[in-house]
């Protein structure tokens, strides 16, 4: 801690001197910030925050691979730094389905980098945990550079290794801003002006967002951990306690910290099957349970230290260990435990708390600027596991604009503060969510799992009419979307021997009406419900120019035509993929996905536009019908006035015509390889849109289509989905689309991008199918060559028009070729699996332009 006072100005300040705040701080002057100051309202290094109250377990496999990527380089960087302990971390199975779950966690390790995942035997488990019980187990996962953080060491290291400048004991009070610009960090002691300020506040991290007029929708959770009394079967382990405080101020119980940084001397183990883990502490076992009803905290009531308590520690509620409350455990933790460790059951505990850490509603970070404050930063909703990458990839993007780590620029869609839906700032919504993802934690999540509370928040004006057609919908950016119709089961029939049935894992939450919608529109017309999709204006005299700076490819475009594009950020990775129309001489709409697109891009655009160009995200605002299919064309002609011929309409062009009644901004372009059009209207003429084509459409056999066909056929295509298989960890160059780049203008990333090109390209995107099976292939499995794994599947479905299983990965360029063999791990079976030219379906557009 400084022993300084308060500055009046800094460059910098991080709110927070937890695991994150520390990080980014380090991470900050790692890149030659010199200005960097770190304030904490408790004293300094044990603020009364999750950090020094957590065990400390690091877990590093998961389904996310930024999520495993930033625990491999947290336990690096703390492994170097000496205040890590690699004992490795083994997770049980009490159940097959959690052994088939762990042989998933062998296929993420391996897709990204872990090294050395694998399964052990009840025996071989109990070898390297002498504690379990054999007989309840059967079997583990082992990933060897698992452990455990010491967290009041770590901290103290992030603090003497960074010239950052901390102060403990000061309450941050307001955030200031002015103009859309943080300009001061108010405190108890003080107040410093700043050019940027990052919020690192975890579980007061709603409360310091509405300092700042923001509402973060990051929830609250009590947690319980006990540390046993010393067990005979531990006798003789080494025993620290007493030295990790030394010297410290410590609010509230001194021993609960002292025991939180005493490293493991064994494995550290999971019991996922009834949401525990656990690990050593000296002569003592260290319990921890997930398994109990989700208790939320107010998010307005987390409070400060006092001298009985830190902040974040609340009282041990015994009900929770004693009894089963968790909705979907039918044993209590107690219970459990005692199966499983037997030298546990009836010993008293040394330490017990309820810790508070927290969640957001979809249980992931929340990393980057916020869209209403320029120099507004957060760093939310991460654990030690994380911490170090995150502070990492954070600095990087406030200081060089790329969000990346050592291994390379990393994808930020699934991250970003500015994903969430207008409605996840209600308490009410994001408290339950939060609770929701506590329960999950250890949960097995099905494919395509949807929730069932909080439905029909958002829902388009066709919304009465697929329910009529008995639509299935799935929650997508808080938006019920169609993925399949009932209505359209009779085509089953129709199809069914080129719908090949799936089973297992894959073909959880799948129906074959998907692949009947698929071949359905390929072969007649199609309705699709777009208006998750968001439309962007763009208009002023400067409005081309703007959109030339911004974009990768050439926007001298004349009005009425339409054209695809990337923005790119400064290290020439894909930020959005966007298509912009010119509907006139100073006005464009510029088109992007649903879901999290309004509030990453349109806030981009926003934040980047002159005063001269007016920008306008119209989120909500217009309601979108895809008419796909070789009718297409019939259909449209009967409903407007307008010429679509192939001469008056043609591919890639946009005019503003009447469908019936409505006014419609009509683009001749399809997400699906067919010849249609997507149709933008106003909100409010939506159900008129929707009755006027399909009444018209009913000799046309026209047919609503859901999201199920629509992966399919864009796969088919080879048509890129930003946020899964493009986003900001790859080039345009890599991902496939240099057509949407022209080198000869200047745009945002441009220089980057030239150096990338000339480089070389290592990695590039390809286009894979299965030799002989027909099963899905999931996101996120490992691609081999030559017994290595070289990628993972980025994107996976059925293609029903080609008849193959079709899978997106990256690969080294030397393997991207068409017809290279390789093979692909997906539940435990190979497959073998070729590389193909793309696009698979219509490669000559023959389909498209008609």
């Amino acid at each position: 801690m400084s022993t300084e006072s308060l500055p009046s100005r800094a460059e910098t300040v991080i709110i927070g001197a937890g695991a994150v705040g520390c990080s980014v701080a380090y991470h900050l002057t790692e890149l030659g910030a010199e200005d960097v100051v770190v304030v904490d309202q408790g004293p300094i290094p044990v603020t009364g925050g999750s950090s020094t109250h957590a065990p400390g377990i690091m877990f590093q496999t998961s389904p996310s691979k930024i999520q495993t990527k930033t625990a491999h380089y947290t336990s690096r960087l703390l492994k170097d730094a000496g205040v890590y302990t690699e004992v490795g971390g083994i997770e049980l199975a009490r159940s097959d389905a959690r052994m088939d779950f762990l042989q998933r966690r062998v296929e993420w390790a391996t897709s990204y980098g872990l090294p050395e995942p694998q399964l052990l035997d009840p025996a071989e488990v109990v070898d390297r945990l002498p504690l379990v019980n054999e007989d309840e187990i059967l079997g583990g996962y082992y990933s060897p550079t698992d452990g455990q953080v010491a967290g009041t060491d770590a901290l103290q290291w992030y603090m003497q290794t960074s010239p950052a400048r901390f102060f403990g004991h000061t309450e941050v009070t307001d955030i200031e801003s002015n103009g859309g610009e943080v300009q001061a960090v108010v405190t108890d002691n003080g107040r410093i002006e700043c050019e940027r300020c990052v919020l690192a506040t975890n579980n007061w991290a709603y409360q310091t967002g509405q300092m700042a007029g923001i509402d973060l929708p990051i929830t609250p959770v009590e947690h319980q951990y006990t540390v046993t009394e010393p067990l005979e079967e531990l006798q003789g382990n080494e025993h620290t306690i007493g030295d990790a405080t030394a010297g410290l101020e410590v609010p509230g119980d001194r021993q609960i910290t002292e025991f939180m940084a005493q490293s493991p001397d064994r494995p550290v183990g999971r019991d996922q099957d009834n949401s525990l883990y656990f690990r050593t502490h000296g002569d003592g076992y260290g319990l921890g349970s997930y398994n109990h009803e989700p208790l939320v905290v107010d998010p307005n009531e987390m409070g400060t230290n006092s001298d009985e308590s830190q902040a974040s520690v609340h009282s041990f509620t015994k009900k929770h260990w004693t009894q089963a409350t968790h909705p979907n455990r039918d044993k209590s933790p107690q219970q459990a435990f005692d199966e499983l460790l037997p030298a546990t059951e009836g010993k008293a505990f040394r330490v017990t708390e309820n810790g508070i850490f927290v969640y957001t509603p979809d249980g992931m970070p929340v990393i980057g600027e916020t869209a209403a404050i320029d120099g507004l930063w957060t760093g939310l909703a991460i654990w030690w596991t994380h911490s170090g990458g995150y502070g990492k990839i954070l600095a990087e993007w406030i200081e060089n604009g790329v969000p990346r780590l050592p291994s390379g620029p990393v994808d930020t869609s699934g991250i970003h503060v500015n994903r969430f839906e207008p409605h996840a700032g209600s308490p009410e919504y994001f408290t339950d969510r939060g609770g929701l993802r506590y329960q999950q934690v250890y949960s097995i999540v099905e494919p395509r799992w949807q929730p069932d509370d909080h439905r029909g928040l958002r829902v388009s004006p066709f919304y009465q009419h697929q329910q009529e057609l008995g639509a299935e919908f799935y929650q997508r950016g808080g938006w019920e979307v169609p993925q399949w119709y009932e209505h359209n089961a009779d085509l089953v029939s129709r199809y069914e021997d080129r719908i090949p049935e799936q089973d297992g894992w894959q073909s959880v939450n799948r129906s074959p009406i998907e692949g009947a919608e698929h071949l359905h529109t390929r072969e007649n017309v199609s309705m699709f419900d777009m208006t998750t999709f968001s439309s962007i204006m763009v208009e002023g005299d400067d409005a081309g120019q703007f959109l030339q700076r911004i974009c990768s490819n050439d926007m001298d475009i004349d009005v009425g035509q339409v054209r695809y594009t990337t923005l790119l950020n400064e290290g020439g990775t894909v930020l959005a993929d966007l298509t912009v129309a010119r509907l006139d001489e100073t006005e464009y709409m510029v088109t992007t996905g649903g879901g999290n697109s309004p509030g990453i891009h349109g806030s981009w655009i926003e934040n980047h536009a002159p005063e001269t160009v007016s920008i306008t995200v119209e989120e909500s605002a217009k309601c979108t019908v895809g008419l796909w299919g070789p009718k297409s064309r019939l259909l449209l002609q009967r409903v407007t006035d307008a010429a679509v011929s192939n001469d008056d309409f043609p591919y890639f062009s946009c005019k503003r015509l009447y469908v019936g009644d409505v006014p419609v901004i009509a683009l001749q372009v399809s997400y699906v390889g067919e010849l249609g059009w997507e149709l933008w209207a106003p909100s409010e003429y939506g159900q008129k849109l929707w009755t006027t084509l399909w009444e018209a459409g009913q000799d046309l056999d026209v047919r609503p289509m859901g999201s199920g066909a629509l992966e399919s056929m864009r796969l088919e295509k080879g048509f890129r989905l930003w946020g899964t298989d493009i986003d900001t960890d790859v080039t345009p160059l890599a991902a496939g689309v240099p057509f949407a780049v022209d080198l000869d203008t200047d745009f945002i990333g441009k220089d980057a991008l030239v150096e990338a090109k000339e480089s070389g390209v290592d990695t590039r995107v390809a286009c894979l199918t299965l030799d002989e099976s027909t099963d899905v292939m999931l996101g996120g499995r490992p691609v081999h060559k030559d017994g290595k794994a070289v990628g993972y599947v980025q994107a996976g479905d059925y293609g029903y028009s080609i008849e193959k299983s079709i899978a997106y990965t990256y690969l080294p360029s030397e393997y991207a070729d068409a017809g290279t063999s390789v093979q692909i791990e997906c539940e435990g079976t190979t497959y073998d699996a070729t590389v193909r030219d793309e696009p698979l379906f219509d490669p000559g557009r023959d389909k498209i332009i008609r």
